[in-house]
């Protein structure tokens, strides 16, 4: 635990000078790199372990507090429908091109996740609920997040230019359509829609609980020991499984060890309790300006510790996931520009 808090600090400076990349971002790359050239001795996987899903609970939940349902509501419903269109088409389209394209389902569903709602944090959470879902399904949703979110920064108030649009299509294009907040805050501040950008994005964190909720109830119907078909996707014998897909440090997936998975896991149930209670007005504003940094602390934490547990071996291997992650970005990034042109 103590080397993944100066992970976290060390991640917190860098993006001081880069911040376009979330701490989350750079710390699960750390994370990765640490792995991938010096190794993890076997005495840190019990602390990495628990902050890559304990800690990691606990960022999810209170990033709730961040969001204050009023404050979402006054968007519009214009703004709205096109977060819910441009977030629900890409979820539901993404893993059906990942199939077509022979990706395992895992790594569907975490580029779709990563894509269609916030990033690193959406991944580190579907990633708990999804059983099927392991280590190098989550290396290549994040690697997507962090390409094609990165390159959004760039390029998207160059065409928002280009394009004509006014500030408020700006705002609402940026927020339903690029990955992390950090991103997000990035090319608002560039170009002076800071605040409704990042409200427009937090409307789609909101998405986040029911669709993680659809995953694990979906994961609960399924048969709690059934062994993916020869030849399928997530099989052993797969090329795309070349290691065993145990998640990090050993840990089991519920599923496999027995144990069905909730039909809201409680990080989720804690996340719209967050909510409902910022939404009320009791919450003090000094601690409203807080939360955003210590869930970005403890979610860097957790990423450090998810970061372990990648083999970039694997991640080199996986073209088809970033073409998956750019159809993705395309997919919802002509979807909301669609909508913030004809309804905003």
């Amino acid at each position: 635990m103590a080397v993944a808090a100066v992970a976290t600090v060390g991640a917190l400076i860098v993006n001081q000078f880069l911040p376009a990349l979330s701490p989350a971002v750079i710390a699960v790359v750390c994370g990765a790199a640490l792995a991938n050239l010096a190794g993890i001795p076997g005495r840190l996987a019990p602390g990495l372990a628990f902050v890559s899903r304990r800690v990691l609970r606990v960022a999810i939940a209170l990033l709730g507090l961040q969001i204050a349902v009023p404050e979402v509501l006054a968007l519009g419903w214009q703004t709205l429908a096109v977060v819910a269109v441009a977030t629900g088409v890409t979820f539901a389209v993404t893993p059906r091109i990942g199939r077509a394209l022979g990706l395992t389902p895992g790594t569907s569903l975490l580029v779709a996740t990563g894509v269609s709602i916030c990033g690193a944090a959406a991944v580190a959470a579907m990633r708990e609920a999804a059983p099927t879902c392991d280590d190098d399904d989550a290396a290549n949703a994040l690697s997507v997040v962090v390409l094609y979110g990165t390159a959004a920064v760039v390029l998207m108030p160059v065409l928002a230019s280009l394009l004509g649009l006014s500030p408020t299509q700006l705002t609402v294009w940026a927020g339903a359509a690029v990955h992390e907040v950090a991103q997000v805050a990035a090319i608002g501040a560039a170009s002076g829609v800071l605040a409704g950008a990042v409200t427009v994005k937090l409307a789609r964190v909101v998405l986040l609980a029911p669709m993680v909720a659809l995953v694990s109830h979906r994961h609960r119907r399924l048969p709690m020991h059934a062994a993916p078909p020869h030849g399928s996707p997530t099989s052993a014998t797969s090329p795309a499984r070349s290691r065993p897909t145990a998640p990090l440090h050993g840990h089991l997936p519920d599923g496999v060890r027995g144990k069905r998975p909730a039909v809201v896991p409680m990080f989720v149930a804690a996340f719209l309790a967050m909510v409902a209670l910022r939404s009320t007005g009791w919450v003090p504003s000094a601690l409203t300006d807080a939360v955003p940094h210590v869930t970005g602390a403890l979610t860097a934490a957790a990423m450090f510790g998810l970061g372990t547990g990648i083999d970039v071996r694997n991640l080199v291997k996986g073209g088809r996931a970033v073409l998956l992650g750019g159809i993705a970005t395309g997919l919802i990034a002509a979807v909301s520009l669609a909508g913030a042109a004809f309804l905003v």
